[in-house]
């Protein structure tokens, strides 16, 4: 299995996922149930599958943002709301947000042949070492084939994601440190990724001297020639924990997956995610 193959794929399939996190219809949704906020609304909703955790239980599994953030409203969204009653929600938003923005789409053969290849897919997924992935994986799959594909995606997503974190934690690496080497690749206006993550000055300045006293960056904050060795290290690494997942499907039907699902997510990252860089062509 070529593991390019598998990460344009990932990258083509990820406005389809992530525009949970973007589109009005799933905030609606949370705010009917009482879910205050955006930020609520977002960890309650992506958490809720584990049950209801901690804090420090989101901390954990989501990484890099401040973790002061994170107590501010987990596990205040418990007392509110549900896990049920927010998976209830979020899979409604999603469903909404999808019919509005593809339209006949969800009910073209296309779709069901997505939907198909990509539940195949997450058979080849596994549980050890992957707790996000599998708080998720205890979800009931959605009988229709548009949700069918977002589900699938949203666990094909999340595995990957718990490798991430296990390449990078081999690293030593900290929330605060992957978002300041990834701001070092120039992915992303400087100043984008702090704002997001809720890091403050002096936290974000004290990140970067420490990895600069690691070798890892430079004072002005680009990356070392360590630096790119060791972020490149992780993405490959990442890549390779993420292959078992494509392995059932193979180069030719995950190449398949990729250009049935290029046209919605086009759509998708076109109309809902402005100012987001989605990779999917």
């Amino acid at each position: 299995m070529d593991a390019s193959v598998a990460r344009k794929t990932h990258r083509t399939l990820e406005p389809y996922h992530g525009v949970v996190y973007f589109a009005p219809e799933p905030r609606e949704e949370y705010a009917r149930i009482g879910l205050q906020g955006q930020r609520m609304g977002y960890f309650a909703s992506r958490a809720a599958a584990m049950g209801p955790v901690s804090a420090e239980v989101v901390i954990a599994t989501f990484v890099n943002f401040n973790p002061e953030l994170v107590r501010r409203v987990i596990p205040a969204a418990w007392a509110i709301a549900s896990p049920d009653d927010v998976l209830a929600a979020r899979l409604a938003g999603i469903d909404r947000t999808l019919r509005r923005v593809l339209g006949e789409w969800i009910d073209s053969a296309d779709a069901a042949e997505a939907a198909d290849l990509a539940r195949q897919a997450t058979a080849g997924c596994y549980l050890e070492g992957h707790p996000l992935y599998a708080g998720h994986a205890t979800l009931p799959w959605p009988d229709e084939p548009h949700l069918v594909l977002w589900h699938a995606q949203t666990l094909l997503r999340e595995f990957r994601g718990d490798g991430h974190i296990a390449a990078m934690a081999t690293q030593g690496l900290t929330g605060i440190d992957v978002l300041l080497i990834h701001e070092a690749t120039g992915a992303l206006p400087a100043g984008v990724l702090q704002k997001s993550r809720a890091w403050d000055d002096d936290a974000w300045a004290a990140g970067r001297r420490k990895l600069v006293d690691r070798g890892i960056l430079l004072s002005d904050g680009t990356l070392t020639e360590r630096g790119m060795r060791d972020r490149q290290w992780v993405e490959d690494t990442t890549d390779a924990l993420a292959l078992p997942c494509w392995e059932i499907l193979g180069d030719d039907r995950t190449e398949r997956l990729r250009d049935l699902v290029r046209p919605a997510s086009k759509l998708l990252a076109n109309e809902l995610a402005a100012g987001v860089n989605w990779d999917v062509d």
